[in-house]
């Protein structure tokens, strides 16, 4: 999921600040879905999934807070409550219950844009640090099993200190990695050279993915600093 293109689905009963939100979010590049009802969010919830729900806490039937409550039960999802009472019972209440911001009426769109793009970028945190499944390539690495599965489906094997690299890579996307950081993580090689075993390693693993050191798609050499994961992550 890019963030700037997020699925959001707001919940308000109220015709004229739901459509003025939806189209300022829509502006920026968001896809927003309009509900007025908690039974209209489910069905569409159980279709699409969402990123991101920004709740009126004052719903008729059920309300923000059975919502909130439901969800969290549910999933990590990112939810923001809007209330026009600022009695603080509602908002102790709604964040106890699962809520991640609440937002009294009348409010600032520009405020509300940034907690939106704030709660986007933790959630996605969030959903990276448990990610157990990798794609990236034609290539399906299983951190819980242990696994990478080829572009045939044929399983590749790996050694301990090859899936240790390769695990810290897929967990880093785009980041600079230094011999010294990646040594850490080659866990039964201590005492040994491990900034050259990091060569090693990295050469076996550009084999086993076919990835052309003259020409990387998934491991790069930032010269003179480390490694790159550059694949993109399905």
């Amino acid at each position: 999921m890019s963030l700037a293109s997020a699925h959001i689905i707001l919940i308000e009963d109220e015709p004229v600040t739901r459509l003025t939100l939806a189209t300022y979010l829509t502006s920026f590049g968001y896809r927003v879905s309009e509900c007025d009802t908690a039974a209209q969010a489910e069905r569409l919830l159980a279709i699409e999934g969402a990123d991101l729900l920004i709740v009126d806490i004052n719903l008729a039937g059920k309300d923000g807070l059975e919502i909130t409550r439901e969800q969290r039960a549910r999933s990590e999802i990112g939810i923001i409550l809007l209330s026009g009472r600022t009695d603080d019972v509602d908002r102790i209440v709604g964040l106890e219950l699962g809520a991640d911001d609440y937002v009294c009426k009348p409010f600032n769109r520009r405020e509300l844009l940034a907690r939106v793009k704030n709660l986007l970028r933790r959630t996605a945190a969030i959903k990276h640090l448990n990610r157990r499944v990798f794609q990236f390539g034609g290539f399906v690495f299983d951190v819980s099993q242990r696994s990478l599965m080829g572009k045939t489906g044929e399983n590749i094997a790996l050694t301990r200190g090859e899936f240790e690299l390769l695990r810290v890579f897929v967990s880093n996307p785009g980041v600079v990695m230094d011999r010294d950081r990646l040594s850490h993580v080659i866990t039964h090689r201590q005492g040994s050279d491990n900034t050259r075993t990091i060569d090693v390693l990295v050469r076996r693993l550009r084999i086993k993915l076919r990835d052309d050191p003259k020409v990387p798609r998934i491991l790069s050499t930032a010269h003179g600093e480390g490694y790159i994961f550059t694949a993109q992550l399905e």
